[in-house]
């Protein structure tokens, strides 16, 4: 799966790698509370979701280089049109919630 260089396969990896960087996250700084404990607290305190969300880019962060660096320009470019959909909706949330 590595080798393909497509811009689906980028999408398809940039809108799952935040989410292993999510639950990376949740289990290193609040695996005191359950999972949905966790999200609500992250529903009463809204200034912690952009924070959650840009920690858990971090993980499409290593994705990207790792495709760059493989010269698979295509995959790269699915992984950064996914990480620049997820920041404008953490930003909307940020916003209007």
């Amino acid at each position: 799966m590595l080798k393909r260089d497509s811009l689906p396969l980028g999408i398809i990896l940039g809108f799952l790698a935040p989410v292993f960087g999510f639950f990376a996250y949740y289990f290193l700084q609040f695996r005191m509370f359950t999972l949905s404990e966790f999200f609500q607290v992250l529903m009463m305190q809204k200034t912690l979701i952009t924070g959650v969300v840009s920690l858990s880019l971090i993980a499409n962060a290593i994705v990207f280089t790792i495709y760059i660096n493989l010269k698979k320009d295509q995959t790269a470019k699915g992984v950064f049109v996914a990480t620049c959909i997820y920041a404008i909706i953490a930003l909307l949330i940020k916003l209007f919630a």
